[in-house]
């Protein structure tokens, strides 16, 4: 299995710092570093294997091998149809379609995109487990990245707080919207006796969602959303609290008349890049089931 590793070449910045302070102004923890000398790693400088007290120079040739990560016992490869939009050493965006756990449940165990994401990392021999980034509900639609390492995880956690991971929505929801753009900002919490359900409560945490109505049909709208935070179900709750349900979803009030689950589609997402620090950019069109309702509306 091949390991994760990181190389950099030392730069006359750089020259006279330890290891151990290059490191971490790489963000590489020190609990990385403790798994890195206690767990299987290896810190290389020119080829040798050195401790985090080594001093550099500049020219020098800096790598560092993380331990082999295991995946969860619970967590079974399975070969699923995976549409894989981007791929590098670093990184999985991918497009996952309704109906499918982003990780597994216990009920529905098997057949989610991460059982998936390990059987395509056994397939191509990479010693890691899954690192879900950004995550979607089972009937949700759309965009997902996935961080190859732990590491990695890391940096793009960092990137969340500090909100540069960004993604948009496409949802279809009942009423008329009097507004065509607007923010909503209410706390959320977890719905009493449910283990499921959120909802708009005093005291939960703090929630925002900007909406703009793309186009007011006559049974629904169809809405643009981007939030700023990222609750449970956020985008459902905050729609429903406002009396504009999602067409599809039952659990939050919507109806299934239309369409089979809740129609919401992960359509844009950007990040910076953890490494090359440059911005990446997707987007994905609607699904055929939403497409379908937006052209029998059209009629």
């Amino acid at each position: 299995m091949t390991n994760f590793t990181l190389e950099w070449t030392i730069m006359p910045a750089d020259h006279g710092k330890l290891v151990r302070d290059f490191l971490q102004e790489q963000e590489i923890s020190k609990a990385a570093l403790t798994d890195i000398k206690f767990a299987g790693g290896a810190i290389q400088l020119n080829g040798e294997e050195v401790t985090v007290r080594r001093v550099l120079t500049a020219g020098d040739r800096l790598k560092v091998t993380f331990p082999e990560e295991l995946k969860s016992e619970s967590m079974d490869g399975e070969e699923l149809p995976l549409e894989i939009l981007y791929e590098d050493a670093y990184l999985l965006v991918l497009n996952k379609p309704s109906g499918m756990n982003t990780i597994p449940s216990r009920e529905h165990p098997y057949g989610s995109l991460a059982n998936g994401v390990v059987g395509y990392y056994e397939k191509i021999n990479l010693a890691a487990t899954v690192h879900i980034v950004t995550r979607l509900d089972r009937d949700t639609s759309g965009l997902v990245l996935i961080a190859k390492h732990r590491h990695i995880h890391h940096l793009f956690s960092k990137q969340q707080q500090e909100g540069q991971v960004k993604r948009e929505y496409e949802a279809f929801c009942e009423g008329f919207f009097p507004q065509l753009e607007g923010t909503i900002e209410k706390p959320i919490g977890r719905k009493k006796d449910s283990i499921i359900e959120r909802e708009v409560q005093i005291g939960g945490q703090y929630a925002c969602t900007h909406y703009q109505v793309v186009k007011q049909y006559p049974a629904f709208a169809h809405v643009r959303l981007r939030l700023e935070t990222g609750r449970t179900h956020q985008i459902r709750v905050h729609l429903s609290h406002m009396g504009h349900p999602l067409l599809g979803d039952d659990l939050y009030g919507g109806n299934r008349i239309k369409i089979q689950r809740q129609a919401l589609h992960c359509s844009q997402l950007s990040f910076n890049h953890p490494i090359d620090k440059e911005i990446l950019w997707f987007e994905s069109p609607l699904p055929p089931d939403m497409r379908q309702l937006l052209a029998s509306s059209s009629i």
